[in-house]
């Protein structure tokens, strides 16, 4: 193998692979990557054996051929090298890195003895979708889900019904849901399915495309496996086996409390209580019938305690007076993904679930249980 590259061409590829093969690997071959030419592009290729990464770069391909190198060396060296163009040239497994002033020799492993990996089964029906809209979905639900011990938990949850696509995520604490509908997504599947995808292969989802939001993604599914297929990147993982909880019946139907707020008063309210709060991060909405604003209030035996006014349009109220306390970490987390001006809150008894959305959206909800103090 031998190549020419661009510093910049080669430092995009291995800023896509390099989070999975950062990890502490089960197998040495892990710490790992694959780089060989194919096609007349350059693959470079990590797993970490539940979820693989394979982007192509361009470059002049002098003699084809493949090795795997561990990659932290491979990237230290590249990332300090003060050069626009670098070589590279593979002698009896040994890759060679040569500049003008510089050269090294890494220890490669064969190909061969690279773990494959796995190919989508299903090819032909897909998802295709603007990465913008992709990225922002993946943003509205990922805070929701948990790494804990239930495995359909650690996931979102993609369930396609043909005229919408829904995204829901969930840690038994908060739900996030958002809905896109048919006429800002592309697709030829001709029924309904349910999966669950990691949180890990989620987040490198949205770092591989917040980069090129105005390209799009392809997704593939088939019975275990999901494919993210960008123009130039594969991100395949392996799906979650589980049951996902049936939310629907926890998002309230019925709301005895509506309150309409400015969306930057609340989030600095929230970011301002949150000084004063206990280890339970707890913060207070205090809402009384007649005001024109809410209260937000916390306190630190060790600390002090605030309180601060927003202002308020209290649309509906079933008694004079409610107090209501939340995990400001949480509510925070809902809070930022409003884009509207004003924020919807809809609050029952101090036992059930707040529906927090925008008066303008209906695609977005976020269902946030309180703290019981």
């Amino acid at each position: 193998m031998k190549l020419i590259i661009l510093k910049k061409n080669l430092k995009d590829g291995l800023r896509s692979i390099e989070r999975i093969c950062a990890e502490n690997p089960s197998l040495p071959i892990l710490k790992n990557f694959l780089i060989e030419t194919i096609d007349n592009k350059i693959k470079l290729a990590a797993t970490n054996l539940e979820l693989g990464i394979t982007t192509f770069i361009s470059g002049k391909i002098i003699e084809n051929g493949s090795v795997t190198i561990p990659l932290n060396i491979f990237n230290s060296i590249i990332n300090n090298l003060q050069v626009e163009k670098i070589n590279l040239e593979l002698k009896k497994d040994k890759l060679i890195i040569k500049t003008d002033n510089y050269q090294a020799e890494i220890q490669g492993i064969k190909k061969e003895e690279f773990p494959i990996i796995p190919q989508i089964g299903n090819i032909k029906q897909f998802i295709k979708i603007k990465n913008s809209l992709l990225k922002n979905a993946l943003i509205s639900a990922v805070n929701s889900a948990t790494a804990d011990n239930r495995p359909e938990l650690s996931g979102i949850l993609f369930d396609f019904q043909i005229t919408i696509l829904k995204l829901a995520a969930t840690d038994t604490f908060r739900l996030s849901e958002k809905t896109i509908a048919n006429n800002h997504f592309e697709s030829n599947f001709d029924g309904n399915f349910k999966v669950i995808i990691p949180l890990k292969t989620i987040q490198e989802v949205i770092k591989e495309i917040q980069s090129n939001e105005s390209q799009e993604t392809k997704i593939y599914i088939d019975q275990n496996q999901v494919l993210f297929k960008t123009e130039n990147t594969e991100i395949i993982s392996r799906l979650i086996n589980g049951e996902f909880p049936d939310y629907q019946q926890i998002i309230p139907k019925n709301i005895a409390n509506e309150i309409i707020l400015n969306a930057e008063e609340l989030i600095n309210a929230v970011k301002l209580s949150s000084v004063f709060s206990d280890k339970f991060n707890e913060i207070k909405i205090i809402i009384n019938k007649d005001a024109k604003n809410v209260e937000i209030f916390s306190a630190s035996q060790s600390v002090g305690e605030n309180k601060y006014l927003v202002p308020a349009k209290i649309q509906k109220m079933a008694e004079n007076q409610m107090e209501i306390s939340f995990n400001w970490r949480f509510l925070l987390d809902g809070l930022k993904n409003i884009k509207s001006e004003n924020i919807f809150l809809g609050l029952n008894d101090l036992s059930k679930p707040a529906l927090i959305k925008s008066p303008q959206d209906e695609s977005w909800i976020y269902i946030l249980m309180p703290i019981k103090s």
